[in-house]
């Protein structure tokens, strides 16, 4: 069973395996420096439906079936999956799973969704409650915008602190096969909900990026891993504002981490190509990056050890009209690249 380290960390005695995952992009992610990586990338950001909310239910959808065929397992193969996203009533998942005839809980995290929806899939797993689970994500541009900003035809300008939503969506299919020679889940850090009074929906990276260093010291601190043990430190999505705030934060802690830290918002687009600001962001970009780059590069053993922390600004329409601050939120989950015998 898991180990519980402190207050805010599980071990997990048993390693959860990563049996199959995928990612999901559209056009300026295929633009980008990861684009050759991603499994499907569609120019047409309405994925051939009517309408962006129907398309980004049609990434997630392929996400998971890509996933699940890399696995090499179908539906019926899968106990749980457990999946949001960023719209009310997270209905680009709802709507791309009910089709899938797998239990579903539905999540909200924010753009923390990937990791929070790993951690849940772990331990359920670890519990043994399940032999199979999926963890998944997406986001999309063109519904993000709509629902949390403006009509795309307002034309807005957006300040250099704004992020770029991504139009991509990425799926993780975990087993507890005691055979298996794969990237595995050894730990999980729960986030807290860190509010610093930050207002600006349009500087996301200052709202979360002190989530992000809480739940990055409270591993260190509960875990006694050392940084240098460590191969990469993967948050998403702060982009530069918030990567920045975040080496501060941490810096109050005597933890420097800029060696080793990367920001998912800043590794899928191009900064000085594409014109995202301050990077990406949604619960797309951290999921994509997790599963076109991250992944692949344990899989292949030029990284070992990693931790990978999602990170979500809790606000709403409904929030943000009634000039509420941003709550933000980080869980992290830290991956291994493990060899048989071990």
């Amino acid at each position: 069973m898991a180990k519980r380290l402190g207050r805010y960390t599980l071990a997990l005695e048993n390693p959860v395996h990563i049996a199959g995952y995928a990612a999901v992009g559209s056009k300026m992610e295929r633009d980008g420096p990861l684009g050759d990586r991603f499994d499907i990338l569609n120019d047409d950001s309405y994925f051939g439906q009517k309408t962006w909310e129907k398309a980004e239910s049609i990434m997630q959808k392929q996400a998971c079936q890509r996933a699940l065929d890399k696995a090499k397992m179908k539906e019926e193969d899968i106990d749980y999956i457990f999946a949001g996203d960023l719209l009310n009533q997270c209905i680009s998942s709802s709507f791309s799973i009910r089709d899938l005839g797998i239990p579903f809980f539905g999540l909200y995290g924010a753009c923390s969704t990937m990791s929070e929806s790993l951690s849940l899939a772990a331990m359920t797993l670890e519990g043994h409650m399940a032999d199979r689970c999926i963890a998944s994500t997406s986001s999309h541009f063109c519904t993000a915008e709509r629902q949390f900003r403006f009509p795309l035809e307002y034309g807005g300008q957006r300040p250099p602190s704004s992020t770029w939503t991504a139009t991509a969506a990425g799926a993780v299919v975990l087993d507890n096969d005691p055979d298996s020679v794969k990237t595995s889940i050894k730990a999980l850090t729960a986030g807290r909900i860190i509010d610093l009074g930050v207002t600006d929906q349009n500087n996301m990276g200052a709202a979360m990026a002190p989530a992000a260093a809480d739940t990055i010291a409270h591993f260190l601190t509960d875990t006694s891993v050392k940084l240098s043990d460590i191969d990469g430190i993967f948050t998403g999505d702060l982009g530069t504002v918030g990567s920045e705030l975040l080496y501060e934060l941490l810096d109050r802690e005597n933890i420097d981490i800029r060696s080793k830290h990367q920001d998912c918002g800043l590794l899928l687009y191009d900064r000085d190509k594409q014109d995202v600001h301050a990077g990406g962001s949604g619960c797309g970009c951290s999921a994509s990056v997790l599963c076109s780059y991250l992944l692949p590069e344990l899989e292949k053993g030029s990284m070992h050890n990693i931790l990978f922390i999602a990170t979500g600004a809790l606000l709403s329409t409904t929030s943000v009209q009634q000039n509420e601050s941003i709550p933000g939120i980080a869980h992290l989950v830290q991956l291994c690249k493990e060899t048989k015998g071990e």
